[in-house]
């Protein structure tokens, strides 16, 4: 009896160990691309969420190349400031990066409603807000991740 339990634990240590959670998302998918290539996917993927005639993919792929673009150059100034050793980030300096990413979020909707009608501004609100709100669900759950009684 005891060398079968014994044989349980080692096969379920070493199936918990052969998970790769190394990948997070799809986001490990597409580190490699050029802001070109994630540009032109977001754009398809648009398409087929939001039903985008060609001037409207035009317009959004050009606004999406940007936003990739600042996305990759952001990401290599934060690589190399890590790898300088700088970890300390101000209060100051979170104030700054907040109040630019609103200011950029405030500007593209600007842009998208500008762009959509309003089927698909409504349809691309929820998109985006559901994107969001993906990480704030353990704000709803209970502290060992079970759901509380309100939901």
């Amino acid at each position: 009896m005891k060398k079968l339990v014994m044989a349980i634990l080692i096969m379920a240590g070493i199936t918990a160990s052969a998970q790769d959670y190394s990948k997070k998302g799809n986001r490990g998918d597409m580190k490699d691309f050029t802001p070109e290539q994630i540009a032109t996917i977001q754009t398809k993927k648009m398409t087929l969420a939001l039903d985008l005639n060609d001037s409207q993919q035009a317009k959004i792929k050009q606004i999406l190349t940007e936003d990739a673009k600042t996305r990759k150059a952001k990401m290599t100034e934060r690589k190399a400031s890590k790898e300088e050793g700088k970890k300390v980030v101000t209060a100051d300096e979170k104030y700054a990066m907040a109040n630019e990413r609103l200011d950029h979020e405030i500007a593209r909707k600007k842009e998208m409603k500008s762009i959509l009608n309003d089927d698909q501004f409504e349809k691309w609100e929820k998109m985006s807000n559901r994107k969001k709100m993906r990480g704030h669900n353990k704000e709803r759950d209970g502290k060992n991740g079970k759901r509380t009684s309100r939901d």
